[in-house]
């Protein structure tokens, strides 16, 4: 366990080795950058650095193709993390991931329509489909729920894994019908962080500082929760409020994350995991070492999609689920 006192020390030092990771992953590529010009870089871009030259093709490298990739791999991964925190804590199931309500599934028969339509070279045209079909998922999920008259989580859980199947199975019909576009469909759900670009990443940022404020909010609540509804109910936790504020809060983030990286699993599961294990049950802190666990661990995944087979590229999900299901194993054999 972390000590009280010194809990603000150990997030303060991982986010200076993700500062550091984050400018040693600028440097590997196809193209090598050494380390003191991508300081010398981001350092012009602060206002230092002003009469230092760089050459061109770095920067262009550096700041059209790298630093976006490696920013939106961060805030993926960490926006992903405390999502699958905040779904196995709400539902009380260690298995729960953020996409176990069929979000990902509704924003991947989005981007299908995309690509099959060629909206694909369009700006924001699968990214808008994709993003519009994970939130009407969503809706439709409440909506069967509030229909049922039951806003229980094993409800909202059961239409989720049920809606899952279903929109799974009409996306296969649709790369059948569709085999010219099966690549670039199987591609984007595998999960890539190609194209991103500073545009998606400035709406991504808003959307992820108001979600991560709400969801830590609503931490303390979340724990009393833990112990059983009606104990929380009775100490002044209003279950219902917070299961639907917490849950449709966790949505958004994830069908915005989704609509710009396509689908990239094991994030979601394992990073509250291997938080849970260093520092408890405790939701603040989980959720704080989750953000930065699952930033870590999608940059390291995304540097190795884009270097491991250069100049081809894998997609960024093959590799946290390779990394991912041998650890998951691991913990439960271990647990």
């Amino acid at each position: 366990m972390v000590r009280e006192k010194h809990r603000w020390i150990i997030p303060a030092v991982l986010g200076f080795v993700l500062l550091l990771s984050m400018m040693m992953a600028a440097g590997i590529g196809v193209i090598r950058i050494p380390m003191e010009v991508v300081v010398q870089s981001v350092g012009q871009k602060l206002g230092l650095f002003r009469d230092v030259e760089i050459a061109e093709y770095y920067q262009v490298t550096l700041w059209q193709l790298r630093i976006p990739r490696i920013v939106m791999s961060v805030l993926a991964g960490a926006a992903l993390a405390i999502c699958g925190g905040v779904f196995q804590s709400i539902f009380r199931n260690p298995v729960c991931d953020p996409y176990i309500l069929g979000i990902s599934s509704g924003a991947s028969i989005g981007a299908a329509a995309a690509f099959i339509l060629g909206w694909d070279a369009v700006v924001f045209g699968v990214t808008m489909p994709a993003l519009v079909t994970a939130l009407l998922t969503l809706l439709l999920i409440l909506g069967i729920a509030r229909f049922r008259g039951k806003h229980d989580t094993n409800t909202l859980l059961l239409i989720g894994i049920a809606l899952n199947f279903l929109i799974s199975a009409l996306i296969t019909l649709l790369v059948v019908m569709n085999q010219k576009e099966m690549h670039k469909i199987y591609f984007w759900t595998m999960g890539s962080l190609t194209h991103v670009s500073w545009i998606e990443i400035a709406w991504l940022v808003p959307v992820m500082v108001i979600c991560i404020i709400i969801l830590f909010y609503h931490s303390k609540a979340m724990n009393i929760m833990q112990v059983g509804v009606e104990t929380a109910q009775t100490l002044g936790v209003n279950t219902e409020r917070t299961t639907h504020v917490v849950l449709v809060t966790s949505s958004v983030l994830i069908s915005v994350v989704v609509s710009f990286c396509g689908s990239i699993g094991f994030i979601g599961l394992i990073m509250p995991h291997v938080a849970r294990l260093l520092v408890g049950s405790n939701n603040r802190r989980l959720f704080t070492y989750s953000l930065f666990f699952g930033a870590f661990f999608l940059l390291i995944a995304d540097t190795l999609a884009r270097t491991i087979a250069a100049p081809a590229e894998l997609p960024v999900g093959s590799i946290t689920a390779l990394a991912g299901a041998p650890y998951f194993i691991y913990l439960v054999m271990r647990k």
